[in-house]
């Protein structure tokens, strides 16, 4: 599969190595927060069975394509699971050891070109750790106001996946030169983005066909930039206190098994019903965030 001339060796390496780096953070900060009456990322207890079956399902569709930061937000805004202005940072820390699986899988299932994918991958990490350091900042209602927006934007790409509007792509595995450029803003972007809740995969697949990739190359990039931008936001987000334990426990013991399920066992399922069902889901969860940041602004006034 790997010999020792491959490149994805080194990238495989790092990913290992901040893996292990956000594990050593999450637990750190972990420790010295429980029990300290907080109510914040301190908060006791087991994961319970809602919050196990969170992290599950939408590891398992995100594992298909589907993407897990719409659906996990709009399910924790429903269930009154975790504070808003902790949904960012319990996804972040939570979702973080699936997809760090995720992103294993599929960079050595589906090869990309090494420049191309380091490029995007690095410049993904970099939007990411700026954005993590802003939001970890940002008062409750202007995180609402981004979530609710950040929904709108995952119905809408749900949406041109169901009715087969997205660019169809060529058939590169990577691009250099001015394309290369293009795409490594656009991933900063994206990076930055995902730490108030936009996931990355249906723009990554927008991005990638529109400079003339295949589009399966949209996988290992996502997963590959998402695990390591996941891991270095969760370290902060963590260290900042600002996400529910409880919840992302329930995210990270749920997502793991769906993921090799999702990935070894089932491979692939008809999902357009439940796009279907995720939109209308979405939809309601961003009016309903909306709507709390706009009675935040006002109890403000």
């Amino acid at each position: 599969m790997f010999n020792t001339s491959d490149p994805r060796l080194y990238l495989f390496t790092a990913l290992a190595i901040i893996a292990l780096m956000f594990v050593y953070h999450w637990v750190s900060s972990a420790r010295a927060t429980a029990g300290d009456g907080s109510g914040r990322g301190g908060r006791r207890g087991k994961p319970n069975l809602f919050e196990l079956a969170v992290g599950f399902g939408t590891n398992f569709f995100d594992t298909l394509g589907i993407g897990s930061f719409a659906p996990t937000t709009s399910l924790y805004k429903l269930a009154k699971t975790v504070p808003d202005d902790e949904i960012p940072g319990t996804m972040m820390t939570g979702h973080t050891p699936p997809v760090i699986i995720q992103a294993f899988i599929f960079m050595t299932i589906i090869l990309v070109e090494p420049l191309t994918l380091f490029t995007l991958i690095a410049a993904a990490v970099l939007g990411a750790w700026l954005g993590a350091g802003v939001v970890t900042r940002l008062p409750r209602h202007w995180i609402q106001i981004g979530m609710g927006v950040a929904l709108l934007i995952a119905a809408a790409t749900f949406l041109r996946s169901i009715f087969g509007t997205d660019p169809v792509g060529g058939e590169a595995t990577g691009v250099a030169g001015a394309d290369l450029v293009i795409s490594a803003v656009c991933l900063f972007v994206l990076g930055a983005l995902m730490t108030i809740g936009i996931g990355m995969y249906a723009p990554t697949m927008i991005v990638v066909s529109a400079i003339g990739m295949t589009p399966a190359v949209a996988f290992p990039i996502m997963m590959g930039s998402a695990a390591f931008l996941m891991a270095v936001a969760g370290i902060r987000f963590a260290r900042a206190g600002r996400y529910g334990l409880k919840a992302a426990l329930g995210l990270t013991i749920g997502g793991i098994p769906a993921v090799l399920a999702a990935a070894f066992i089932v491979r692939s399922l008809p999902l357009d019903v439940m796009r279907w069902l995720v939109v209308v889901v979405v939809l309601y969860a961003a009016v309903a965030m909306l709507r709390s940041a706009a009675q935040e602004l006002r109890k403000g006034n």
